[in-house]
């Protein structure tokens, strides 16, 4: 499950409506991930955010965002600028319309994500929502404000609860009539539209999700695992601990904060007994007498 939702808000349908968030419905698996390497060093490349004109270091907590409005113009725009133009999906999904499942062609479907009830209260009401769209069979469309945009989704029952499809708008696809243009004017053999229909139908089988494996993943992985078993890699052996180091340079850096020396003093000496002090005197040689003058 995510850390925390995306979205926090109310689902509404007409005088109805009950808190929900929205979830991710993916995650980022631990799929193969490389890094750019300076190949002369080793060492790893480090992204350093800059000053694109004066090349100071910055830190990206201090940064604001700036629309071009010119080539190199930037309109600064705060927080408060963004909460201005707040739309009522920033907090509320109103379902708008029900269609047909099969109205929507599946090329305008993006992220998907689940629509839970948030908390206690409402789950009632959430519970009648998604039975009533279940019954009926159809998709329910709303509108959302997801990273200051607000998107069209699509509402459809997934178990006991709610899916959430964002959807993508025309201008967001590219036009595919220059690429099948012409195609459907091409007349076909009769016959061998039989044989890949009796094809097709041979090869039917029922959608399991444990098909889909990245079989170039797989593939990479195992060449990686090779390489490393051939460098003698051992990756089962964990690295030394450096507690011990870390602890001796925080005792040295608390010493220097303080404007002591880093290093040991030497040890106090040891103060004689009183046994000792007797003895010592006793061996000592008689003081000889002073001459008094006459």
């Amino acid at each position: 499950m995510p850390a925390r939702p995306i979205w926090r808000g109310h689902l509404r349908l007409a005088l109805v409506s009950c808190p929900v968030a929205l979830w991710n419905a993916r995650h980022d698996r631990a799929g193969i991930r490389f890094n750019l390497i300076n190949p002369d060093t080793g060492h790893r490349i480090r992204m350093v955010t800059q000053d694109a004109e004066t090349g100071k270091d910055l830190d990206r907590r201090d940064l604001v965002k700036g629309y071009e409005f010119r080539k190199d113009h930037y309109l600064l725009l705060t927080d408060d600028d963004f909460n201005s133009v707040k739309v009522e999906s920033s907090s509320v999904i109103t379902v708008e319309k029900f269609v047909d499942t099969d109205s929507i062609d599946p090329v305008y479907y993006d992220a998907a994500y689940f629509l839970a009830p948030d908390g206690d209260a409402g789950r009632d009401v959430y519970a009648v929502l998604r039975e009533a769209i279940a019954k009926t069979g159809k998709i329910a469309l709303a509108r959302v404000v997801i990273s200051q945009r607000e998107r069209t989704i699509a509402l459809r029952p997934a178990g006991e609860g709610l899916m959430a499809h964002t959807l993508y708008e025309d201008r967001d696809l590219n036009s595919s009539k220059d690429l099948f243009d012409g195609l459907d004017g091409i007349k076909t053999d009769p016959e061998m539209v039989q044989l890949a229909t009796q094809l097709v139908q041979r090869q039917s089988g029922k959608y399991d999700a444990s098909d889909l494996e990245d079989r170039y993943e797989t593939r990479l992985r195992a060449m990686i695992d090779a390489k490393l078993k051939g460098e003698g890699i051992d990756l089962s052996a964990e690295p030394p601990e450096e507690r011990d180091t870390n602890v001796i340079d925080l005792m040295a850096a608390l010493k220097k904060s303080l404007g002591q020396s880093a290093q040991a003093k030497p040890a106090a000496a040891k103060k004689p007994t009183a046994k000792e002090t007797k003895g010592k005197r006793a061996a000592q040689p008689p003081a000889k007498a002073s001459r008094k003058r006459a």
